[in-house]
């Protein structure tokens, strides 16, 4: 199952994926709360999940599929090269993380990889993050859980406490008291310091 919010892109995936003999592409959907459902209906081998999408994105995504079957197979492939968005991802239970600045052939050999049960990163997010380990220098944001990611992914796009609240599925109260859990992790007291260590951290991306 291809989940993308653009169906220009997504026809791109399936006419790259069919030319493999054994695949083939039995739904799509364009945000998380489809892509649920979809998969409840079609049971597909493997989930292909963009992270970025309309109403619930990627990560609840995860989280609900893995939460209804946790045998799911879900591959992230996304704009998102920081290894931030790797780690939560992972997190959440996916079993391979790509981005879409590698060759076709990347996603092919990562579709397969998943597959047979190993697990895909991308060549840039695999040196981000070892990197990362020789400096055993974790980013602060990896302290967050992958709900309280997406909370602050959402939050960071200008989306009210309203707008989560009834995105997830959530009480206001659920999700204002994460906003706090959040700054308290993350160490700061205002939302204007907030959006500073996102940029800090590549979380928020000035050009997206």
């Amino acid at each position: 199952m291809l989940v993308d919010d653009h169906a220009i892109v997504r026809q791109g995936y399936r006419t790259l994926l069919e030319k493999q003999a054994t695949l083939r592409v039995v739904a799509e959907a364009g945000d998380g709360a489809d892509a649920y459902r979809l998969y409840q209906e079609m049971r597909p081998d493997l989930v292909i999940m963009d992270l970025t999408l309309p109403r619930m994105g990627g990560l609840e995504g995860i989280r609900r599929i893995l939460q209804w079957d946790s045998h799911a197979r879900i591959l992230v492939f996304t704009m998102h090269h920081n290894a931030a968005y790797a780690v939560q991802a992972m997190r959440a239970g996916a079993k391979g993380y790509m981005t879409k600045t590698g060759a076709p052939q990347d996603l092919v050999q990562a579709v397969f990889d998943v597959l047979q049960g190993k697990i895909a990163l991308s060549a840039d997010i695999d040196h981000e993050l070892a990197l990362s380990r020789i400096a055993e220098a974790g980013s602060v944001i990896d302290e967050l859980t992958p709900r309280e990611f997406d909370i602050l992914r959402m939050l960071l796009t200008g989306k009210t406490v309203e707008d989560i609240a009834g995105i997830l599925h959530l009480s206001r109260k659920t999700v204002a008291n994460t906003h706090y859990q959040i700054k308290n992790k993350l160490g700061v007291s205002s939302d204007i310091a907030l959006v500073l260590i996102a940029l800090r951290h590549g979380v928020l991306e000035v050009n997206a």
